[in-house]
């Protein structure tokens, strides 16, 4: 079994690594992908079979645009019932770790990790908890189900690293889940954006005020909202809590944490190297360019990406006028490359319209619904508004987007909560 031995880094390491000029990082990144692709072509097929014509060791960081990029369709195995991804290095009696994609985009995927691999999606979770500072005073409650779906299940064992106290809540109720918080005296919340604002809207029905609460640190993933403004200053307002986005995938690995103004997500070049591409030329993208992220894993071996499409829409930004020198997203995770709707000749995502709902703080609820009408893209709101005044959402949407878009109220409770990813968008093209 050939892995990479990492030699984990401290605090002070750490902000060295990021505070490197981009000689200095890309000549480190050319050594960690040279590491990765000896390690993994002998037992691989999978990019033994895609890198036959490139299997060469790399001697520029310019040279990763001539390897081929992989796509999730080609991780989906169709020889293997179980679900397996296609990239496996190893034997399956190495892999310790068992996790799977929500399949909210078809076939879920199964995702395995080596005991080596685990200890690399510790060291990349690092950079998310110096983001926020946890400690080992804190109390952390960690709000998701702890099903297959990967969640924060590393992001418990990276926070045990840290020596806090750490509270699993599984089969809890949104209520239970809010008593515990408020009896342990937690003072972080790992949850997704959506739960973050389900549970300040129990919290609201049941007259229990969570601002007095002692959160003072709301951990996010899994979906857009914790670096759109609107979003995120809702979870705060309801909290009086500082919100802390983070992104990852089960393919990829934690791949990026917040900048300390809240307003992006640096993409943390010390364990993935990134691309961009443009949405509307489809090549490399200049600065703030709407562009899909494209990303290699630079430590994990068992089951490694390289050149993997995400299908997220970003902006980077490399011009860093901070400490940290890494490529900063603006706004975050903007959406998905497969989310795109052209109505009337506009461009526009799911993401777009929830930042504008987001704005008005009596929509509690809402859904997106697109469908073809004449082969034209359509869309249609629901809201459960407490003004019932769906005009002035019309209106605002009209001014933001320069489109008349449906909107219709619904009864206050009809439309679905949720504890992990927000599935508000239905795509029905």
């Amino acid at each position: 079994m050939s892995n990479i031995d990492y030699h984990r880094t401290t605090q002070a390491q750490r902000r060295a690594i990021e505070s490197w000029d981009r000689g200095q990082l890309k000549t480190y990144q050319v050594k960690r992908l040279n590491q990765v692709l000896e390690a993994i072509l002998p037992g691989n097929r999978f990019y033994q079979s895609k890198l036959q014509a490139n299997n060469s060791p790399i001697t520029s960081m310019d040279e990763l645009h001539q390897l081929p990029f992989t796509h999730k369709e080609e991780l989906l195995d169709p020889e293997n019932e179980a679900g397996f991804a296609a990239n496996l290095t190893f034997p399956l009696d190495q892999y310790c770790r068992f996790h799977r994609t929500s399949g909210t985009r078809g076939r879920p995927l199964i995702v395995l990790d080596t005991a080596n691999d685990w200890d690399w999606w510790m060291e990349t979770w690092q950079y998310v908890l110096d983001s926020a500072a946890l400690a080992s005073s804190d109390r952390v409650v960690m709000a998701f189900s702890f099903g297959p779906f990967i969640g924060f299940w590393s992001a418990f064992d990276a926070a045990v690293e840290r020596g806090a106290m750490i509270a699993p809540t599984g089969s809890l109720s949104t209520i239970a889940r809010i008593e515990l918080i408020r009896s342990i005296e937690a003072t972080i919340i790992f949850c997704t954006p959506s739960y973050a604002l389900h549970m300040a809207e129990v919290a609201q029905q049941n007259e229990i005020d969570l601002t007095s609460s002692s959160v003072k640190k709301i951990i996010v993933a899994g979906e857009p909202g914790g670096s759109i403004p609107s979003i995120r200053q809702r979870m705060e307002s309801s909290w009086d809590a500082k919100v802390i986005d983070h992104s990852g995938a089960s393919e990829v690995g934690p791949w990026g944490y917040a900048n300390a103004e809240g307003t992006g997500i640096y993409v943390n070049e010390a364990e993935f190297a990134a691309e961009f591409i443009s949405l509307a030329t489809g090549k490399p993208a200049t600065e703030g360019e709407l562009s899909e992220l494209v990303l290699t894993c630079l430590g994990r071996i068992g089951s490694p990406v390289i050149r993997y499409r995400t299908g997220d829409l970003v902006r980077p930004q490399w011009d860093s006028s901070g400490n940290c020198n890494f490529v900063l997203l603006q706004g975050g995770v903007l959406g998905r490359t497969d989310d795109m709707m052209i109505i009337r000749g506009v461009n526009v995502f799911p993401t777009s319209v929830e930042k504008i709902l987001r704005g008005f703080p009596e929509i509690v609820e809402y859904r997106l619904t697109t469908f073809k009408q004449e082969s034209m893209d359509q869309l249609k709101i629901e809201i459960e508004d407490q003004l019932e005044s769906p005009e002035r959402v019309r209106a605002e949407l009209q001014i933001q987007l320069g489109l008349r878009v449906e909107v219709e109220c619904v009864p206050a409770g009809t439309l679905p909560r949720f504890e992990a990813k927000g599935k508000r968008f239905i795509d029905q093209r």
